[in-house]
């Protein structure tokens, strides 16, 4: 006071208010300020003064809520439950003391900051010790880690300390193995629920906690004139249900559950819903509806501030959201919503009879299980068609589940839930390879379905859960079918529990009574396939080919294709540029990308793997309804193909040298899982070239059981026995098939 001046060099330049308080915010760039507290509102606001500007400022505390004092319409403070002890438990440890403040955000003018002490974070003591709870309007601007905030809050809602004294967790009632589980993935119901099968084998409904799947508001977009279908109507709806189900469909997932939500009756303007269980579901670490919500394939429900039914991560989701936004991705995209133009040609007749031949023609087409009608009735996807089917499993005869009859209601027959049941758990939702071979006149496609390599008519068959129906007989899969079929007929399993011997006696007795059929004809062997098996061209045809190869061709060099602007998709018939420089016909197997197409030659039966700049559209004039695929798929009968990979290349190589590229007879024996199983002798010699091989030593027999081929069955084991006493090739040891035939590639 008695310096030089009067002490007028102390005097502050205080600034009481902030003209642009957003602008001073991110001014600060988040960086710590120092700071000294002036005043204590409640325990989540204060007044401070910050140094060295002496700016007094307003900081409410990112993320949390004290209770506070209410002021009544006289003036009189009224406080909330613990607002006084939280008042005084920041005003006794930051009141008057020098601190630092990260200002964060400045939403409505209100500056939202993080007070720093040396001994430690207010924000993150007042959640621990039961004074606040977590905001989340303002835990997304919190800089310290909102983990941090919520482990705090949990740590009192568990030790019901104050404001948490009546607290009763929403999964309270479970038990642990309830809480927390693991289980396999059914069946995809929409973008936010699923079923899954526990290890108990029951079946359990479990929604995405927190999140909401695409919707339309009102009755915006509906078409009053059609059906309304959500799956393929609802924007995203279809996007967000095929992520769910190419991630996990008939995968092991991780399930936390975070809350029951309790059943609700129907209002004026709201559904009634079931007791709902909601979860927290992660694959491999990546908690899907995180994923989900990421992409833009849903959104996030906000809540009451007080209502702790919902997700344990919930921070994560509205981050997701948040980048799912600013990204515009999905539902949150500027551009024209997808639109699905889905045909549902189930029960239409004329429909079905215009896709028949079409799909006959395709051989095997990709599809999609959508629903599980019984055992062998199922419900399609086609992709590529983009369409709705029915189809029924070809070959075999399932139990009949109940149904309306106009007789009256028809009782399921046994064992019709099993077999549903094991279709549903092989195939529903999966991706599958169907093989349309006719219709029935109800509008139905009747065929062969496909997942994984298994045959699903032939795995209901090895279940004892479907007999095999006479019109399997014309069938490539009938043999199969039908071994498959003995044991459990046998075993009087399932199905076969009231059986007689006596149909099958008369069957076989019908077998044994066949003679075997010679008929051979010119064929021109093509290709021979590291597996044995072969690819022969008709010789009567072999001028129509060249004739239209050479037409093709010379229409080609007239008009040459665009490089690039034929789109490939699996499945697809096209001509491709062999290695020659020539154009030949060929099907699109499998396309990996633009440089990495497969495709297999139609009529020579090679294969290669090529460019998109080297296929072209294929000119219908050349297509297959002119002059069908040429190369036909053949095996050799009576000839076990060796396993061992050095033995089968050896024969294989002896193979190419004889037959490749030579015209031969040839006579189907049998036939097989594929193809058929032929004979074939050298067009000169007319010597069987299956035999010479055996006769060599370079391959076993196998024993065919028919009585009408006992006569070349024994041809075959004659020429085994002398290639063994002659110890040539694989008999070079003596007969090995006693102790070790495993070790050497063979299976008797």
């Amino acid at each position: 006071m008695w310096s030089e001046g009067g002490g007028a060099h102390t005097i502050r330049d205080m600034k009481y208010t902030i003209e642009n308080p957003r602008h001073f915010v991110d001014a600060m760039h988040q960086k710590p300020v120092n700071a000294i507290i002036e005043h204590v509102r409640d325990g989540s606001v204060v007044r401070a003064l910050l140094l060295p500007d002496h700016y007094l400022i307003t900081v409410m505390l990112s993320g949390v809520k004290c209770p506070s004092f209410k002021r009544e319409a006289d003036g009189v403070e009224t406080p909330e439950a613990y607002a006084a002890e939280a008042k005084f438990f920041t005003e006794s440890r930051l009141l008057q003391r020098d601190v630092q403040i990260i200002m964060e955000s400045c939403p409505n003018q209100i500056i939202l900051g993080t007070i720093l002490h040396p001994n430690g974070n207010i924000t993150e003591l007042l959640l621990k010790e039961g004074f606040a709870r977590c905001v989340d309007w303002s835990m997304a601007v919190y800089t310290q880690g909102a983990d941090k905030l919520r482990a705090a809050e949990k740590s009192a809602k568990e030790r019901r300390v104050r404001i948490w004294k009546d607290y009763v967790a929403p999964t309270a009632n479970l038990d642990l193995k309830d809480r927390q589980f693991v289980a396999k993935v059914m069946q995809v119901v929409n973008a936010d629920a699923m079923v899954v099968k526990l290890n108990s084998g029951e079946y359990k409904t479990v929604h995405l906690s927190s999140i909401r799947p695409p919707r339309i508001e009102g009755e915006k977009n509906k078409d009053k004139d059609k059906r309304f279908r959500p799956l393929y109507d609802i924007p995203y709806m279809f996007e967000a249900r095929e992520f769910m189900r190419k991630k996990l469909i008939g995968k092991k997932v991780n399930v936390t559950v975070d809350y029951i939500r309790a059943a609700t009756g129907a209002g004026e303007t709201t559904p009634a819903f079931s007791e709902r269980t909601c979860a927290t579901v992660s694959i491999g670490g990546i908690n899907i509806a995180e994923a989900l919500v990421s992409k833009g394939l849903a959104t996030i429900i906000r809540y009451r501030q007080d209502d702790d039914q919902r997700s344990s991560h919930y921070d994560e989701l509205l981050a997701a959201e948040a980048r799912a936004i600013k990204n515009g991705k999905g539902l949150h995209s500027k551009k024209e919503v997808p639109i699905h133009r889905v045909a549902d040609i189930s029960g239409d007749t004329q429909k079905a009879k215009q896709f028949l031949p079409f799909l006959q023609r395709a051989g095997r087409s990709e599809a999609v299980v959508e629903y599980v009608f019984s055992g062998s009735r199922l419900k399609l996807y086609m992709p590529k068609e983009t369409c709705l089917i029915t189809f029924l499993l070809a070959g075999i005869e399932c139990p009949r589940g109940s149904r309306n009859t106009p007789g009256g209601m028809q009782t399921a027959e046994p064992f019709s839930n099993e077999a549903m049941l094991f279709t549903r758990e092989l195939v529903l939702q999966r991706e599958v390879e169907v093989e349309v071979e006719s219709m029935d006149k109800a509008g139905n496609f009747i065929g062969w379905l496909h997942i994984e390599g298994m045959n699903l008519s032939v795995a209901l068959v090895e279940n004892a859960l479907s007999k095999v129906h006479f019109t399997a007989e014309r069938s490539s899969y009938y043999k199969t079918l039908v071994t498959a079929e003995e044991p459990c007929r046998e075993r009087k399993e399932k199905v076969w529990a009231n059986y007689e011997e006596k149909p099958v006696e008369e069957v076989v007795q019908m077998t044994e009574e066949k003679e075997r059929v010679t008929n051979y004809i010119s064929a021109y062997v093509t290709e021979i396939t590291d597996s044995m098996h072969f690819y022969a061209q008709d010789v009567e045809t072999g001028a129509q080919l060249e004739s239209l190869m050479e037409t093709m061709r010379a229409e080609i060099a007239a008009q040459p294709p665009v490089e690039g602007s034929y789109a490939p998709r699996r499945g697809d018939f096209c001509i491709a540029k062999f290695a020659d420089g020539e154009w030949y016909r060929a099907r699109l197997e499998k396309v990996e990308s633009t440089s990495k197409i497969h495709v297999f030659y139609i009529d020579y039966g090679n294969r290669e793997v090529v460019s998109s700049v080297r296929l072209a559209a294929m000119p219908p004039a050349f297509s297959t309804r002119i002059l069908p695929a040429q190369a036909t798929e053949y095996t050799f009968a009576f000839i076990q193909v060796p396993q061992d990979d050095d033995i089968r290349a050896e024969v294989v190589d002896s193979l190419v040298r004889d037959i490749q590229n030579t015209q031969c007879l040839l006579n189907v024996e049998y036939a097989g899982a594929s193809c058929p199983h032929v004979t074939l002798q050298f067009g000169d010699t007319k010597d069987d070239v299956g035999l010479g091989l055996v006769k060599e030593g370079m391959v076993m027999v196998d024993v065919r059981k028919e009585k009408h081929l006992a006569k070349m069955v024994t041809e075959y084991l004659n020429g085994q026995e002398s290639a063994k006493s002659a110890r040539l090739n694989i008999w070079r040891y003596g007969d090995f098939r006693a102790d070790d035939a495993d070790e050497f590639g063979y299976r008797r």
